[in-house]
Order: structure tokens, then C-alpha cells, then sequence
């Protein structure tokens, strides 16, 4: 099996300027930072040196990963390729926490209780979605629109966010609740899936650093 056929690749979008100011995120929309930037169009030069060439494209309804994703297939000579975008894969809800610093956040609700919120798999912020909950609303829609075609033969770019591909990988990589506080995704770090041939389960290949 080669890079051109049944691959899955995921990619954090590049440092944006919320990633900057050590703000919660969740649904704000910040646009990516001139290192993001550098940071995407690094990302899509390694996947051209490695071979890479998509298919289709998938993203969240949010800036960051759009445009991450724009420059990546920028790189890769691929802009005509078909990108679905869709808001299953956005990034998890903070509720209250979002546009809050996170030292200010820490020394408002706790050391402890915004670890939980941001790490663990059910803690809930307040007016937000745990990270279980994010898994709940984003993997049936991987499981009706993405692996389909990477089990068909395809190979497929997904864009997205840091919690929103850690609740993915509670599932791919079947990581236990216990455990996934310990998964972090750096801005622009790429995870390489392949489709097992016997048995079509999507397996780690490689995780790729492209942040500066």
C-alpha cells in the first residue's frame, strides 16, 4: 500500500493568533498568526516531499482550519481539489471559558478545575461540551463521510482542531478516558492513518511535527 491510496490524514490547523494569546478558543473564530501560516504551508511541503496526493478534504466551519487547509493544498498544487466542510468537525465548545486567558481562567475557576475541563473526557465547562461530547456529535459523521472513502481506496486530508481530533482519536486509537488527558496535538502536527486491508480498521502509521 502506498501514500496515494486508503490513507487518512489528520492535521491541526497552524498556531492561530487565539493560540497566541493563550486564549481558550472553542467556537471563536481567530485567524491563523504569520507563524500558523508558516506553519500550514510547512506542513503541505513535507506532504508533497513524502508523495502525498488527495482525493477529497475535510474541515471544520472555522477560519483556522480553512485556511490551513487552503495553504496546505497550495503547496501540494491541489486547490481545485473537492473540500467538504463541515461543523461537526469544529472544535469542541468552551462556553464560558472562550476568549478567557488561561492563567486569568486558572486563577478564576482553579488549577484544577480548568485541567479538567481542558484534558479529561467528560468534565463540562460551564455552557460547553466535554471532550466525550465533542466525540458524540463528530464521529458519526467521520463514520458516515470520511472512512468510507479511505476504506474505498482513497486517500483524504482532514483539517481540523486540537480537541476535536483528540475525540476523534479516543476512537481511532482507542485511548481510555483515563488516558486521553496525556494526548496533546500540536498547531500543524500531522497523524498518518491507514486502512487495514483485512479487517478495514484505520491503523497509526506516523505523527508528523511541522510547528515552528
Amino acid at each position: 500500500m502506498d501514500s496515494t491510496t486508503h490513507t487518512l490524514v489528520l492535521v491541526r490547523h497552524g498556531q492561530s493568533e487565539d493560540n497566541e494569546r493563550e486564549l481558550f478558543s472553542g467556537l471563536r473564530d481567530p485567524a491563523l498568526t504569520a507563524r500558523g501560516v508558516n506553519e500550514a504551508r510547512a506542513a503541505g511541503r513535507r506532504l508533497k516531499t513524502l508523495g502525498y496526493r488527495f482525493d477529497h478534504a475535510f474541515t471544520s466551519r472555522l477560519q483556522r482550519a480553512q485556511h490551513t487547509l487552503a495553504l496546505i493544498l497550495d503547496e501540494l498544487s491541489q486547490t481545485d481539489l473537492p473540500v467538504h466542510a463541515d461543523a461537526a468537525l469544529n472544535e469542541r465548545d468552551y462556553g464560558a471559558l472562550a476568549g478567557l486567558n488561561k492563567t486569568e481562567a486558572r486563577a478564576r475557576f482553579g488549577v484544577e478545575q480548568v485541567r479538567s475541563w481542558r484534558k479529561s473526557s467528560d468534565a463540562v465547562p460551564p455552557g460547553g461540551e466535554s471532550l466525550a461530547m465533542t466525540a458524540a456529535r463528530l464521529w458519526p459523521f467521520f463514520e458516515r463521510a470520511i472512512a468510507p472513502r479511505v476504506r474505498s481506496g482513497e486517500c483524504v486530508l482532514v483539517v481540523a482542531h486540537g480537541n476535536s481530533l483528540r475525540s476523534l482519536l479516543m476512537q481511532l486509537d482507542q485511548v481510555a478516558p483515563a488516558d486521553i488527558e496525556d494526548v496533546n496535538i500540536g498547531t500543524a502536527e500531522m497523524l498518518i492513518y491507514r486502512s487495514n486491508t483485512d479487517d478495514q480498521t484505520l491503523v497509526r502509521a506516523a505523527a508528523i511535527a511541522c510547528s515552528s
